[in-house]
C-alpha cells in the first residue's frame, strides 16, 4: 500500500511494494541499517550501496546502489538508524535479488538524523533535492518507528580483537581511532576496541635477523609521534588497509573517532602482527556511542584500565611467566604503548613483554671482544613492538653475571620460547612461542640536540631465572 500525500502524482512506496515494481521509478524512505564503503567503479562514476528498512520490510531490507561524478556526492550516512529519503529510483533485479538503483542523472536523496525531529532538515542532500512539506509527516512516521524498534544489524555476529584467526572473515565493532594516508592515494585505518589481539607464532629464523630484521610494525609507515600520543594506553591499536586488488575503496571518507562495525573483513599475520583488510564487499555501520554494545567495550576498557593488573596483556593472565623477576615486583605495570607516549624522553616502566627477537642470535656473541654485553632484543606487547637493549651491568644482572656459552644458549632458548636439544647448541626450529616475561624499561637518548630522534630503550633490574 502507497504512502501518498495530498498530491496524487507524489508518493512513497513501503518497500514490500517497491520491490514488486520493477523497472519502474519510485520513491522511498527508510532507515539505514549498512553503509558499503565508497569505491571507484569500473568506469568513471563513484559507487557505493546502501541498505534501508522500513516497517513493512524490517529484515533483511533493501540495497539503494549509488552512482555518481565524485566520492563527496554519494551519501555519508551519519549513525545506523538515521532517515534516508529517495525520489526516482529504479528498482532493478540481479539474479534472485531485487535492489534500487539511484541514478545521477534524475534520482534524489536526503538524509536526515533520527533524533532531530524538530526542524526536519537533512544533513546530507543531492543538488537536485527539493524538500516538500508533505514529507514532513513521513519521516517523522519513521523516527517515531525507529525509536521503538530494534534494529537488527547483524550486531550478535560480532568479535572482538581478542576473537580474531589468521585467514577468516569476520566482523567487527570498533572505534576508528585514525585515518592516515600512507603514500599517494592509499590509506589506512587504526581501529581499537579496547581487548588485545592474540600472542602469534613467530616464524622467522633467528640468524636472519641481521639481515632482515623482525619489522617493528605490519605496515611500512612510521606513525609521527604526536599521532602516536592520540592513541589508546591499552589494547591493540589494529591497522586496516584495502586489499591490493581494491585500493580504488575510498576509506579517505571514513570519519576518525567514531565507533563502527565493519562487515567482512579479513585478518592477516604480516611478520607475526595482526593486520586486517578491506574487502570490495566490507561493509561498515556507523553506530551511535549510545548503542549498548558500544557501551559495553567501553564499560570493560574502563573497568580494566583502573584495575592495578588490568595492563597485563589479557593473554598473560592469571600471571606472566616465572622465568624472570624484577627489582620491582610491586610497581604497577603499563603498556610499551605508554611508555612510548610518555611525556618526557627518559622514564622508568614496569612491562609484561614477550621477546620476539635477539641479536646478534648466538649466545658466543653477546658479549664483545673485551667481554662488555650488547645485545638487541625486540619486545612486544598486544600495543607495540619495540627494541630494548641489554648493555653491560644490566645485562649482567639480567644473566646474573657471565653464565658459561652453553649456559647463555639455554638462558636465551628459554626467553624465546624455543625448544632445545638436549646439548643447549643452536635449535633448528622455524617456530618460536616466547612466554610473557617481566621486564623493567628505562628510556634515554644518545643526542642532546634530537632528544626525541635518538630515543631508546634498555632493559634493567630484571634477573633471567634458569
Amino acid at each position: 500500500m502507497a504512502r501518498s500525500s495530498t498530491r496524487d502524482d507524489y508518493k512513497f512506496l513501503q518497500i514490500v511494494d517497491a520491490r514488486a515494481a520493477i523497472n519502474q521509478k519510485v520513491n522511498l524512505i527508510g532507515v539505514v541499517v549498512e553503509t558499503g564503503l565508497p569505491k571507484q567503479s569500473r568506469g568513471t562514476d563513484c559507487f557505493c550501496s546502501i541498505k534501508v528498512i522500513d516497517e513493512s520490510y524490517p529484515s533483511p531490507g533493501i540495497s539503494i546502489n549509488f552512482f555518481t561524478e565524485t566520492m563527496d556526492k554519494l551519501p555519508q550516512v551519519l549513525t545506523v538508524g538515521d532517515i534516508i529519503q529517495l525520489s526516482q529510483v529504479v528498482m532493478k533485479t540481479h539474479g534472485p535479488d531485487i535492489y534500487a538503483l539511484f541514478n545521477k542523472k534524475f534520482s534524489t536523496f536526503a538524509i536526515f538524523d533520527r533524533k532531530n525531529n524538530s526542524n526536519f532538515l537533512p544533513y546530507q542532500w543531492s543538488p537536485k533535492y527539493q524538500a516538500r512539506e508533505e514529507d514532513k509527516k513521513f519521516i517523522l512516521g519513521l523516527m517515531k518507528w525507529v525509536a521503538d524498534h530494534k534494529i537488527d544489524a547483524g550486531l550478535a555476529d560480532l568479535h572482538s580483537l581478542q576473537e580474531i584467526r589468521e585467514g577468516e572473515h569476520f566482523n567487527l565493532v570498533c572505534k576508528i581511532v585514525h585515518v592516515c594516508e600512507v603514500e599517494k592515494d592509499k590509506w589506512m585505518l587504526l581501529v581499537w576496541d579496547g581487548t588485545d589481539t592474540p600472542p602469534v607464532t613467530i616464524k622467522t629464523k633467528l640468524e636472519v635477523e641481521m639481515e632482515n630484521p623482525l619489522p617493528l610494525q605490519p605496515v611500512d609507515f612510521t606513525l609521527q609521534r604526536d599521532i602516536l600520543c592520540t592513541l589508546p594506553p591499552l589494547g591493540t591499536v589494529l591497522r586496516v588497509t584495502v586489499d591490493r586488488c581494491n585500493e580504488k575503496l575510498g576509506i579517505n571518507f571514513l570519519k576518525s573517532n567514531r565507533w563502527v562495525k565493519l562487515i567482512n573483513i579479513r585478518c592477516e599475520l604480516h611478520t607475526a602482527l595482526w593486520h586486517a583488510v578491506l574487502m570490495p564487499f566490507t561493509r561498515v555501520c556507523y553506530l551511535s556511542d549510545e548503542d549498548d554494545i558500544v557501551l559495553q567495550r567501553m564499560r570493560q576498557y574502563d573497568e580494566r584500565r583502573k584495575s592495578k593488573w588490568g595492563w597485563m596483556p589479557l593473554s598473560s593472565f592469571p600471571w606472566p611467566s616465572d622465568i624472570t623477576e624484577t627489582d620491582y615486583p610491586n610497581v604497577p605495570f603499563v603498556s610499551l604503548m605508554r611508555a612510548l607516549a610518555n611525556s618526557r624522553v627518559v622514564g622508568k616502566f614496569h612491562c609484561v613483554v614477550r621477546v620476539v627477537a635477539v641479536f646478534p642470535w648466538l649466545a658466543e656473541d653477546f658479549r664483545s671482544p673485551s667481554g662488555v654485553y650488547r645485545i638487541r632484543l625486540t619486545i612486544e606487547d598486544p600495543t607495540a613492538r619495540i627494541h630494548a637493549y641489554l648493555y653491560k651491568e644490566d645485562a649482567e644482572q639480567f644473566f646474573d653475571g657471565y653464565p658459561s656459552v652453553y649456559a647463555l644458549t639455554r638462558k636465551r632458548n628459554l626467553l624465546l620460547g624455543t625448544s632445545q636439544g638436549d646439548d643447549a647448541s643452536e635449535m633448528n626450529d622455524y617456530f618460536r612461542n616466547p612466554p610473557w616475561i617481566r621486564c623493567c624499561l628505562k628510556s634515554y637518548h644518545i643526542d642532546d640536540s634530537d632528544a626525541w630522534g635518538s630515543r631508546n630503550f634498555r632493559i634493567f633490574a630484571t634477573t633471567l631465572k634458569l
